[in-house]
């Protein structure tokens, strides 16, 4: 028989598979949002690394997540293998009836063909022949040099909801908003979130350029820098507080997901990498600034707020490369090309606060 198309399917059990990183969840967020308007009676479950869970563990769209233990390889490959059967043998057991694989990975392929679904979803950028596992292909060929927020958005598209408009939805996490709120108390405002770290490398802007930034800002408009991000980037943080002059609150390595999340809701700006801090921060309507290195902005950039983000201008910029022994890019993009974007924010934020 022929198969329903998307915009008429009916579903009652939706699982939406994208399991990492940070920022590639916070850019999924509209789609699931969208998908709970086209399906408002579904179940609805999310797979996610384990690592990522709390983040997502009581969204207003999620009936519930499915957490993956992407570290369990470190265990040995006998107990690795053991417990990815046993994780798929889970997702064949929740019998869904629709799936969505926004990764597009082998291994997401793969969780996709082990649930069974008579509807397995996909877009046709899909690596490591992901694609195979697909019932239907979300063409996205045409969008590859679309920011990732509008690649996904596809998915939403081909479902008959795409002219809903792309919301990001949270969680509340009202502990860990009370948590941020007593940290934050005793600390002259504007606050200025300053997230140094990065995974690669090659987005790694250096400590020193982030803390000439911050120092300026200081001086200009006073207010505290509040350092975050993750344990292993505590001594890059540790650099940046021991070259400020003193308002300096460093939280880095001491939050959980929902508690830097909590923070980041009560920034004034935040200067960060291309890194999934920084994408949490504009899904939470914060003003940002960023360095942009290695990546592009009309791929990755803070969506919506394009405009505060500052590419270098070196001929490999853009490259995506993980490693690199050159780093001109670090060189070249200095504190002060990135100035002016913070100053018209912290001046915007000033000149709000003396109307109010």
């Amino acid at each position: 028989m022929p198969r329903l198309p998307l915009t008429r399917l009916m579903a009652r059990r939706i699982a939406l598979i994208k399991p990492s990183a940070l920022g590639d969840i916070v850019h999924s967020l509209p789609v699931l949002t969208a998908v709970r308007r086209r399906f408002p009676r579904a179940h609805i479950t999310w797979v996610v690394n384990r690592s990522y869970e709390a983040l997502l563990r009581g969204h207003p769209d999620l009936d519930e997540t499915l957490p993956f233990d992407r570290g369990a390889s470190r265990r040995g490959v006998w107990q690795a293998g053991e417990g990815w059967f046993q994780f798929l043998g889970e997702l064949r057991r929740r019998r869904f009836d629709l799936v969505i694989d926004l990764q597009g990975l082998l291994r997401t392929g793969l969780m996709t063909a082990a649930t069974g679904a008579r509807r397995r979803l996909g877009l046709s950028s899909a690596r490591e022949g992901a694609g195979w596992f697909y019932t239907d292909v979300v063409r996205d060929a045409d969008h590859v040099g679309s920011h990732a927020v509008d690649r996904y958005w596809r998915v939403a598209e081909a479902l008959g909801v795409g002219e809903g408009p792309k919301e990001f939805r949270l969680p509340s996490w009202p502990e860990a908003r009370d948590w941020a709120r007593r940290e934050l108390a005793n600390w002259p405002r504007p606050w200025l979130m300053v997230g140094v770290g990065a995974r690669w490398p090659t987005k790694r802007w250096p400590a020193e350029h982030f803390a000439a930034l911050a120092r300026r800002a200081l001086g200009r408009f006073g207010g505290t820098v509040v350092l975050v991000g993750g344990r292993d980037e505590v001594p890059l943080s540790r650099t940046v507080a021991a070259l400020l002059p003193g308002r300096t609150l460093d939280l880095t390595g001491r939050t959980t997901l929902p508690r830097l999340a909590a923070v980041l809701a009560a920034a004034d700006v935040m200067v960060a990498n291309d890194t999934g801090p920084l994408h949490l921060a504009v899904a939470l309507g914060r003003r940002v600034v960023a360095p942009y290195t290695c990546t592009q902005v009309r791929l990755t950039g803070p969506y919506g707020a394009e405009a505060d983000a500052v590419e270098s201008r070196v001929w490999c910029q853009g490259s995506c490369r993980k490693t690199c022994d050159r780093l001109e890019c670090m060189a070249e993009l200095t504190p002060e090309r990135l100035w002016p974007v913070l100053e018209r924010i912290l001046y915007q934020w000033h000149s709000a606060r003396r109307t109010a």
